[in-house]
């Protein structure tokens, strides 16, 4: 007699990767348990709180703002920036090129036909600054969902629940997995703990009692689990050379619960895990006034006009200005021998430059408030970034140059001390450069550039303008931390999302989407993300492995 199984398939995990799979495989007719160790109150995972930021090419939004793209400049694009150059990234280039076709073709009508919109106004994230064959998007692509993160998460979670009430899926919160069953080779179910009741909030640390073990047999098991951003300690321990010393102090862009557990688990079960050390975490970090969980951190969105300065007020060198190349400057950062650095600002540039990344640092995006939203075109500074100038511990506000740096000495303790005559020297130079059209100082240039893009601007990038010119005051420094926050290696997947052991043979009942596998293939991002391509990598590649699982069940 065969084994009857309790369920089709487990996905183990809730959010955007798990959510989309779950809906594909339920659309099949398939049955799924979908199992989720957090409180209901986080289904939709960490998406829930991105700012809805989506990579597309050659858009309707992009072309109604004149900007020409195509699929031959985003692969160049792609591949100039994620540099593959392991054995390991077969699968990754593969994976690559299969989501460029997917972003320059449906990708747009397939989310309008499940009711996401799109904010007019296209963003231009890494720049790069470099040559047109090395890093960063040549053209603005960053794509914002109108209702940001939510706004991708509903119709997806919509599609859940509706097959929970059609009897096809089974949702089930307080399950944590911590072992995958593999019967004769192959994966055939999932054991672990079902953890106390928990009223926790979304993202607030949720508690860990065990209460009893379970276990679950099926024909197949989704990984959809998450990366590591919110285990500090996996952070360092993958932390590459490359990117300079393991950093000390570390803030969290994602909740604890993204613990990478599960991940190590479907390793230790025979899954093959590849390009570990390749990871994303940013440079801008402010620590969150009003934390939800520890060591909560948001990141400044910028545009590119503020003065970058290390930690003892010298300027960060070409081309590491702010939105161009995040990993590099993280590398820079490693080699001055500290772990901070700071934004020097006039209020004028912060009003016009200034977004938080995350959901619920833009209630207007968010709540798709109209009337709000046209407060971004008008002058002034937004209230979320208002509350970070009242609130924030690592903003500092002065008329003076002398009374800034006094003020950012006080935020750090001294430690080490910005010399007011190295910042003063770095803002009288850059603040004489602003007199002529034409300059050596390439990032005035790549102001001036920017602003030839409409959309930066109407909304994102301040008229060129001195420092202490007084009508543009006041002075405004930010203190700027390290922000983990995306895994970009993972398990390896083939084209179905089906998990491979190290040999490189398949892994039979076994399949992995969104950051677990990398965004697909064990890192489709190579070494460098182009941004908005998280969330799309999880909507690409649960919709890959979804549908590729119901038609071989």
């Amino acid at each position: 007699m065969p084994t009857v199984t309790d369920t089709d398939v487990v996905v183990v995990g809730s959010g955007l990767a798990g959510l989309v799979a779950t809906a594909e495989l339920a659309d099949a007719g398939r049955r799924v348990v979908l199992l989720e160790q957090e409180p209901e109150a986080s289904f939709g995972g960490q998406a829930w709180w991105s700012f809805g930021g989506l990579f597309l090419v050659d858009s309707p939004e992009q072309r109604r703002l004149r900007v020409r793209d195509s699929l031959e400049l985003a692969r160049q694009d792609w591949f100039g920036t994620a540099a593959f150059d392991r054995p390991e990234d077969h699968w990754p280039r593969q994976w690559a090129e299969a989501y460029l076709d997917f972003a320059a073709g449906e990708k747009r009508a397939w989310l309008r036909e499940q009711g996401v919109g799109f904010f007019p106004v296209v963003g231009w994230a890494e720049r790069g600054g470099y040559t047109a064959t090395g890093h960063g998007n040549s053209v603005p692509r960053f794509h914002i969902v109108w209702g940001t993160g939510p706004g991708l998460v509903e119709p997806f979670a919509r599609r859940v629940r509706a097959a929970v009430d059609r009897g096809l899926v089974e949702l089930r919160f307080r399950h944590r997995v911590s072992e995958l069953v593999v019967t004769g080779g192959t994966v055939t179910g999932v054991r672990g703990a079902v953890l106390e009741p928990s009223d926790a909030a979304r993202g607030e640390a949720s508690s860990r009692a065990e209460v009893a073990p379970f276990e679950l047999s099926a024909q197949a098991v989704v990984v959809t689990s998450g990366g590591i951003g919110g285990n500090h300690d996996l952070v360092r321990r993958n932390w590459p050379a490359r990117l300079g010393p393991v950093p000390q102090r570390l803030l969290s862009g994602v909740p604890a619960h993204v613990d990478g557990l599960m991940l190590e688990a479907t390793e230790k079960a025979g899954a093959n895990l590849v390009n570990r050390d390749r990871m994303w975490h940013y440079t801008e970090g402010i620590a969150n006034h009003s934390p939800v969980w520890a060591q909560h951190g948001i990141r400044i969105l910028p545009g590119p006009s503020s003065l970058w300065l290390d930690a003892t007020g010298r300027r960060l060198p070409v081309p590491l200005f702010p939105g161009f190349d995040t990993l590099g400057t993280l590398a820079h950062i490693g080699q001055t021998g500290h772990e901070h650095t700071w934004f020097v600002a006039t209020r004028k540039i912060v009003e016009k430059e200034f977004a938080l990344s995350g959901s619920e640092q833009n209630p207007d995006l968010t709540g798709r408030d109209v009337r709000l939203l046209l407060n971004r075109v008008r002058a002034g500074v937004s209230a979320p970034v208002q509350a970070f100038l009242d609130r924030g511990e690592d903003f500092v506000t002065a008329t003076t140059l002398p009374d800034l740096v006094a003020g950012m000495n006080r935020v750090t303790g001294g430690r080490p001390e910005v010399d007011l005559a190295t910042v003063e020297r770095e803002v009288l130079a850059r603040d004489r450069e602003v007199a002529n059209e034409f300059t050596k100082d390439l990032q005035l240039t790549a102001v001036r550039g920017a602003r030839s893009y409409l959309g930066d601007k109407l909304i994102r990038v301040a008229p060129p303008h001195r420092l202490l010119e007084p009508e543009a005051g006041p002075l405004i420094a930010v203190r700027l931390n390290l922000l983990t926050r995306k895994t970009l290696g993972g398990l390896e997947t083939d084209l179905s999302g089906r998990v491979l052991r190290p040999g490189g043979e398949v892994f039979p009942g076994l399949y992995a989407a969104g950051e677990v596998a990398g965004f697909g293939g064990g890192g489709m991002h190579g070494y460098r993300s182009l941004e908005g391509t998280f969330l799309g990598g999880c909507l690409f590649s649960g919709r890959v492995a979804g549908r590729a699982l119901a038609a071989a069940l």
